[in-house]
């Protein structure tokens, strides 16, 4: 694994597996722009019903994903954030612009085209020492390099990845878990084997745009 910056808000771990090019193509705008349903599904908000946790429903392009949201005592201030995000609607007609396969998926930035979605609020301290660990399924908080500086971002873990994203020491503070997927892993997974244009080892989008139509709390 090698640690490098890639812009605003980036997981920062690159795996440098491949070269896409000198000037790929850019990714194609998502031919179902309008959410097939304004709800989530029965089985999504059955897999809530179960959760002692705080909840979200999200409906992407490729499906829908249902996590609970870890807040007292392991990230509260992440999970408020996140939530703060939700409520207002921000999430809306966004992307999950990084798919970087069997390792992380990452939205929470960006609109159609790579236009950056400016943040509404100040970065948030990072709470990744709270016990979680970046393992499959599991929704962390992106970061620029400096380690108090997520704001609206997230990435969703395919494979296990706690020797590289977990808390190891102030020097290495890693990337803060703040929930997991209880529902839509089937939607993970068919993001995860999408082909991507490789623009470097860090910004590998999806050749046609995911969209996240919305973000709902069920509680």
């Amino acid at each position: 694994m090698l640690l490098a910056a890639c812009g605003g808000g980036s997981v920062y771990v690159g795996i440098g597996d491949g070269d896409g090019g000198n000037d790929p193509p850019r990714p194609r705008p998502n031919p179902y722009p309008n959410p097939p349903t304004l709800s989530c599904s029965p089985a999504g908000l059955a897999a809530s019903a179960q959760s002692s946790w705080p909840t979200v429903c999200m409906l992407t392009s490729s499906g829908e994903m249902v996590f609970e949201l870890y807040d007292r005592p392991y990230a509260p201030l992440s999970v408020a954030n996140f939530l703060r995000y939700v409520a207002d609607g921000y999430y809306s007609n966004t992307l999950i612009h990084r798919v970087e396969r069997d390792f992380v998926v990452q939205g929470g930035g960006y609109t159609s085209g790579q236009v950056p979605r400016p943040t509404a609020y100040a970065p948030i301290a990072l709470e990744s020492n709270n016990g979680l660990s970046n393992l499959r399924g599991t929704i962390a908080m992106a970061r620029r390099s400096e380690p108090n500086s997520a704001t609206s971002q997230f990435f969703v873990n395919v494979l296990d990845n706690s020797r590289a994203l977990d808390y190891q020491s102030a020097a290495q503070p890693g990337y803060a878990v703040f929930g997991r997927l209880i529902s839509g892993w089937n939607t993970l997974d068919a993001i995860n084997e999408l082909p991507v244009y490789v623009y470097s080892d860090t910004d590998r989008r999806p050749r046609t745009e995911v969209l996240v139509y919305w973000v709902q709390r069920l509680k």
